[in-house]
């Protein structure tokens, strides 16, 4: 999709993307025009530069705003969105109950992320009665929409026999389904358990895989995993792991939000 600024340059959804890693400054220039103009996909991407602080003032007040206006033009990404900050309480006081129902909307709308989203409510009883039945239902909606993320957990299912009958073969599978599809917890899963078997060689690359893609919380919580394993060359790992978890950190390259409330 592409979409006109300032009526003289065309600049595709893609482009921009690109530009926030290279030029987010200018990136989010374009991308606030666009949004004032009323592009449905420009606003739903003004409140995530405005949430993650990308070329950007971060506001996570004002990105809820834009979110919502996107939502409620029909945006089912910007009403999972909106469900996140409620969630989480990123510019607003957390209210897990209202964030199942924006998504829910989005799940009712086919949206994979809202799916997982809410079964992640449901599995854990915030903010909505515990199901984990429901949970696991929308967790393998998801999966079979292609989510990454939500395979890796039909196999925690399937593996500590949640709702279902435990099942070690079909857990492994939907690890390595989720390894395959990029997700680094499934990734790691998929690695310990052919560590397990004793395939070292097969492990080492899918941990590393892992250890590229992880966020902070994963990378100290397989740390200690790995530090506490009887094999050597997964000890070693734990070092490598808490190194990486020691270089991320948040980083803003912001312009000020001056006059950028929507009207």
């Amino acid at each position: 999709m592409s979409f006109v600024l300032r009526r003289t340059e065309e600049v595709a959804v893609e482009d921009l993307n690109g530009q926030l890693a290279d030029n987010p400054r200018q990136a989010a220039r374009l991308i606030l025009a666009a949004a004032r103009d009323g592009e449905l996909e420009a606003q739903a991407l003004l409140g995530q530069i405005l949430l993650d602080g990308r070329g950007i003032e971060r506001a996570p007040s004002l990105a809820m705003t834009w979110f919502g206006i996107a939502a409620e033009r029909g945006h089912s990404m910007a009403r999972n969105m909106l469900g996140r900050c409620l969630e989480h309480g990123w510019g607003c006081a957390a209210d897990p109950t209202s964030a199942a129902g924006h998504y829910a909307l989005a799940a009712e709308a086919g949206l994979d992320w809202a799916m997982y989203n809410l079964a992640n409510l449901l599995a854990t009883g915030r903010g909505v009665a515990r199901d984990e039945a429901h949970a696991l239902a929308l967790y393998r909606r998801a999966a079979e929409l292609g989510h990454a993320k939500s395979m890796n957990l039909v196999g925690r299912f399937y593996e500590e026999g949640l709702v279902v009958p435990r099942d070690a073969e079909a857990a492994h599978r939907w690890y390595r389904h989720s390894a395959e599809a990029g997700d680094f917890r499934g990734q790691f899963s998929h690695a310990t358990v052919l560590a397990e078997a004793g395939d070292l060689e097969g492990a080492l690359p899918w941990l590393q895989r892992a250890l590229q893609g992880g966020n902070l919380n994963f990378l100290r919580v397989a740390r200690d995993q790995l530090a506490r394993s009887p094999q050597e060359a997964l000890r070693q790992l734990a070092h490598a792991y808490g190194q990486r978890a020691a270089e991320l950190g948040d980083e803003s390259d912001g312009i000020r939000l001056d006059s950028l409330r929507p009207a």
